[in-house]
C-alpha cells in the first residue's frame, strides 16, 4: 500500500515520493516507467526505474495524483491518492498476479487541492473504488455518491437527479454536472430542455469509465457556470480500463458490459460498450432497451497530451410512472401508454501543451446532440414532451505558476446550445396530440474568466476568481407565432473567492478553516413562465456563502460545512401537470453538512448528515420537494473470511414538505455489494442488493383513479422495489499477469 505525505503550512506544497518496483517473485523490475500526475492541472512528471528498481520524484505539490507503473508483461498499477501532509514516504510496490489493475488509495486532505483549478475546500474526491455501481444492470446513475441521493424514475430511461439538502430533485434539477476529458469539463447540463431546465443525462457514461467522483464547489469555481445553484459533480474518467466482461442478471434484468485496452500499457486507449435489456422491477413490464458506447485515446508527443473522448447512447423503455402513494394501482401505472425514448452522444476534444513545468495551454472543444421523446400521463390527459438539439464549444485556458504567493490563470468558453421541436403537445380522451408549445431555441454563451491564486503569510492561502457570463437567447415560437418570439440578452457578472486559514505546525491542535464566496446563475426554460415576450429574465441568480471547518484526529477527518445560499425568484422547476416552468422561489437555503472519513489498511468508513432549511423569502413557506435532512454511511473492506470484498452504502432520506399542507413520505435505501475474486482464473462472481422502503419522485398531483368521481390533490410518486442481483466478471489477461 502506497502512503503519501501533503502539505507543509507555509507553502501548502512540500512533500517526497520515493519507492522501489519489483516483479511477483521480488526481483527488481528496472527500466519501468514510472508517471505521476496531478489531476488538477494535468501536470506530470516521468522517470524510469534504475538497476535496482528505485526510483523518486522529489519534491511535489499537494493535491490528487495518479501513480502508474507500467512495464512490457505486467498490468498497469494505477494508483489515485491525495497528498496531504510533510515528509518523504519510501515505500515498495510490486507487480502482483493478486493485484486489481486499478488500485486507488485515499490520504485526506483539509485542503483538498489548493490552487486555481479546484479553490473550494469544501471539495470531496471520492476513488472509483470506495464508491457502488448505482443501479447494476438497470438505468440510472453510473455510480452512487454518498450523500448526494438520486431523484430517479421508477424505469425507462428517463435522466435520473442527483440533489442536495435544500435543492428539489427532479425536474430540472440546479447542479451542475461535468465529466473531465484530460484537464477539460465538459458541461453535461442541458439548458431549457424539454423535460426540466438544467437537466444532465448521466446515463450515457459506463460505470467502468469512472475512476473518481469530486463532488461540491459550484459557486466558487470560476470554470463552473451556467445551471448551477451552489453545487456540482466531476465525473473524472480513466486513461485505460481493466479488459473485462461482466454479466449481471436477476428475473427481470440483464446487463452485459465489456471494456479494452492494448496490452502496452503506454497506450492510453480504450473502448467500452454497455448493453442491457429488462423489465425493471415494478409490476408493469418495461420492455426496456438500453445501448451505451464509450471511446477514449490519449495521444502524447512532444509538450502535448491531447485526448479524444467519445460517448453515445440510445434508450428506449415503457415507464410505469407516478400514483398516488394511499391506493393501490394495477401494475403500479396510471397510464399503460407511458413510453420515453432518448439518444445521446458527444465528441470531445482537449489539448493540454505543457510550455514549462510552470505554464500551459488548455484547448477544447465539443460536439453534443442530445434528442428526447417523453410520453406521460398525469391525471389531466396524455401529454408529450420531445426535442433534438445540438451543442458544440470552442475553449481556450492559460495557467502559469509565478511563485508559491501567486498564480495565475485565464480562459474563455464559447458555447451554443440549439433545441428545435422543443415541443409540448396533450392529448385529451380521443387520444390525438395537440400543441401545446412548440419552440426553436438558440442559446450562445461567452464566458471570459481570471483567477489569482497563493500562498502569503506562510499560514493563509488565497483564491479570487471573476466570471463573466453574456448569454443571448433567441427564442422563435413556432406554434402561437412571431408575436410571442423573441431574442434577448443577459450579462451576469460573478466574484468568486476563497480563503483559507491553514495552522502552521505549532499551532497543529487548531482546524483549517476556509470561507467561500460565490455567485452562479441558472437558465431559464423561455417557452411559458418567467421568461416571455413580456420581459422575464433568462437567467436565474444565486449567490452562495460557505464555511468549512476541518481537522483530523487519530487519523480520522472530520470537516462541517455551513451553507448560505440565496436564489432568485425566476429560478423555476417544470410542472408534472402542464409539462411548463413555474416560478421557485426567492429562495433562502440553509444547511450544515458534518462528516467523518476513516480510512484503513483494508478498507475506509464515512459517515455524513446534512439537515437543511429553505423556505420562499416572500412567503416563509418551504420550498416545494426540497430535502430537509439526509443520513449517509458508505463503507467497504477488501479482507473478508473466504477471500470476499464488500461494500456498502445506507442512505435515509426524511420528509420533505411537497406544498399545500402535504408532506412526503421518508425514504430509507441500503445497496451493497458482495465479491469473491478467483485470482488464477481471472473471474469475480458477485450479488448486488437494493433494499428500499418509501417512494421515489415524491410530488403532488391533481388526479382521480377510476371509480373515485373527481380529481383531487394527492401524494404521488413510484413506489421503491427491493431486488438482488447476479454478477459474473471475468479479467482477460488478469490468469495471465506473469
Amino acid at each position: 500500500m502506497l502512503w503519501l505525505c501533503s502539505i507543509v503550512p507555509d507553502a501548502l506544497a512540500a512533500s517526497g515520493l520515493s519507492g522501489s518496483l519489483t516483479d511477483p517473485q521480488g526481483r527488481a523490475v528496472s527500466g519501468a516507467r514510472i508517471r505521476l500526475r496531478r489531476r488538477a492541472d494535468s501536470s506530470r512528471r516521468e522517470t524510469r526505474t534504475d538497476d535496482q528498481g528505485r526510483f523518486s520524484f522529489g519534491v511535489i505539490d499537494s493535491g490528487e495524483y495518479r501513480l502508474s507503473a507500467e512495464y512490457v508483461g505486467f498490468p498497469v498499477i494505477t494508483r489515485t491518492f491525495l497528498v496531504a501532509a510533510v515528509g518523504l514516504e519510501t515505500e515498495d510496490l510490486q507487480f502482483s498476479e493478486v493485484a486489481s489493475q486499478n488500485q486507488s488509495v485515499t490520504v485526506s486532505a483539509n485542503v483538498s487541492d489548493a490552487g486555481f483549478y479546484a479553490p473550494d475546500p469544501a471539495q470531496r474526491i471520492m476513488v472509483r473504488d470506495e464508491t457502488l455501481d448505482a443501479n447494476p444492470g438497470r438505468p440510472g446513475m453510473p455510480v452512487s455518491i454518498p450523500g448526494m441521493p438520486v431523484e430517479s424514475p421508477a424505469g425507462g430511461v428517463k435522466p435520473p437527479q442527483y440533489f442536495v439538502p435544500g435543492v428539489a430533485g427532479d425536474h430540472g434539477e440546479p447542479i451542475a454536472m461535468f465529466f473531465q476529458i484530460g484537464g477539460f469539463l465538459f458541461q453535461n447540463n442541458l439548458p431549457a430542455n424539454a423535460h426540466g431546465n438544467g437537466y444532465a443525462d448521466p446515463n450515457v457514461i459506463i460505470p467502468i469509465a469512472i475512476e473518481t467522483v469530486e463532488t461540491d464547489g459550484g459557486a466558487f469555481d470560476v470554470r463552473v457556470g451556467n445551471n448551477s445553484v451552489n453545487a456540482a459533480i466531476i465525473f473524472g474518467l480513466r486513461d485505460r480500463v481493466d479488459p473485462i466482461i461482466r454479466l449481471s442478471a436477476d428475473y427481470r434484468d440483464v446487463n452485459l458490459v465489456t471494456g479494452w485496452s492494448p496490452k502496452d500499457p503506454a497506450n492510453k486507449l480504450w473502448v467500452g460498450l454497455d448493453l442491457s435489456y429488462g423489465n425493471g422491477f415494478l409490476k408493469r413490464l418495461e420492455h426496456r432497451r438500453q445501448y451505451k458506447a464509450n471511446v477514449s485515446k490519449v495521444f502524447t508527443f512532444g509538450k502535448h497530451d491531447f485526448t479524444a473522448y467519445g460517448m453515445g447512447y440510445y434508450g428506449f423503455a415503457f415507464q410505469p410512472g407516478l400514483i398516488p402513494i394511499d391506493a393501490n394501482v394495477p401494475n403500479d401505472t396510471y397510464d399503460a401508454r407511458q413510453r420515453e425514448e432518448t439518444s445521446n452522444g458527444a465528441l470531445i476534444l482537449n489539448d493540454i501543451w505543457h510550455l514549462t513545468e510552470r505554464s500551459q495551454f488548455q484547448f477544447s472543444g465539443f460536439y453534443h446532440y442530445y434528442t428526447l421523446d417523453v410520453r406521460p400521463s398525469f391525471g389531466d390527459g396524455w401529454i408529450r414532451q420531445s426535442e433534438h438539439r445540438n451543442a458544440n464549444s470552442e475553449d481556450v485556458l492559460y495557467s502559469h505558476s509565478f511563485s508559491k504567493a501567486f498564480s495565475l490563470m485565464a480562459g474563455v468558453d464559447l458555447r451554443r446550445e440549439a433545441p428545435r421541436a422543443l415541443d409540448l403537445d396533450r392529448a385529451k380522451d380521443a387520444g390525438i396530440f395537440q400543441p401545446v408549445t412548440a419552440n426553436n431555441i438558440t442559446i450562445n454563451f461567452c464566458s471570459p474568466y481570471v483567477v489569482a491564486d497563493g500562498t502569503f503569510l506562510r499560514i493563509l492561502h488565497y483564491n479570487i476568481g471573476y466570471r463573466g457570463d453574456v448569454v443571448s437567447m433567441d427564442n422563435r415560437d413556432l406554434y402561437r407565432g412571431p408575436s410571442f418570439s423573441f431574442s434577448r440578452n443577459a450579462q451576469i457578472n460573478s466574484p468568486k473567492g476563497t480563503i483559507s486559514l491553514v495552522p502552521p505546525e505549532p499551532l497543529s491542535l487548531l482546524p483549517t478553516v476556509s470561507l467561500s464566496y460565490g455567485q452562479a446563475f441558472h437558465i431559464n426554460d423561455p417557452r411559458i413562465g418567467t421568461t416571455d415576450i413580456f420581459g422575464g429574465t433568462i437567467v436565474s441568480k444565486a449567490r452562495a456563502y460557505q464555511l468549512v471547518v476541518s481537522k483530523t484526529i487519530a487519523a480520522t477527518e472530520f470537516r462541517v460545512t455551513l451553507a448560505h445560499v440565496t436564489t432568485a425568484q425566476q429560478l423555476a422547476r417544470i410542472s408534472n401537470d402542464t409539462g411548463l416552468q413555474q416560478d421557485e422561489g426567492p429562495g433562502l437555503l440553509e444547511s450544515i453538512t458534518a462528516a467523518a472519513r476513516r480510512n484503513f489498511t483494508h478498507g475506509f468508513i464515512q459517515g455524513s448528515f446534512a439537515r437543511a432549511d429553505a423556505p420562499d423569502r416572500f412567503t416563509g413557506e418551504p420550498t416545494p420537494e426540497a430535502p430537509r435532512l439526509i443520513w449517509d454511511v458508505l463503507g467497504t473492506i477488501d479482507r473478508l473470511p473466504f477471500h470476499l470484498v464488500a461494500r456498502g452504502e445506507y442512505e435515509h432520506v426524511g420528509r420533505k414538505p411537497l406544498g399545500d399542507g402535504f408532506v412526503a413520505v421518508p425514504v430509507r435505501e441500503f445497496r451493497g455489494a458482495i465479491v469473491r475474486p478467483f485470482q488464477s482464473k481471472g473471474i469475480d462472481v458477485g450479488v448486488n442488493f437494493f433494499i428500499a422502503s418509501g417512494y421515489g419522485g415524491q410530488t403532488l398531483e391533481t388526479l382521480s383513479l377510476p371509480g373515485e368521481g373527481e380529481p383531487f390533490e394527492r401524494i404521488t410518486g413510484f413506489p421503491l422495489r427491493s431486488y438482488v442481483t447476479a454478477s459474473f466478471t471475468y479479467h482477460f489477461r488478469r490468469n495471465s499477469w506473469h
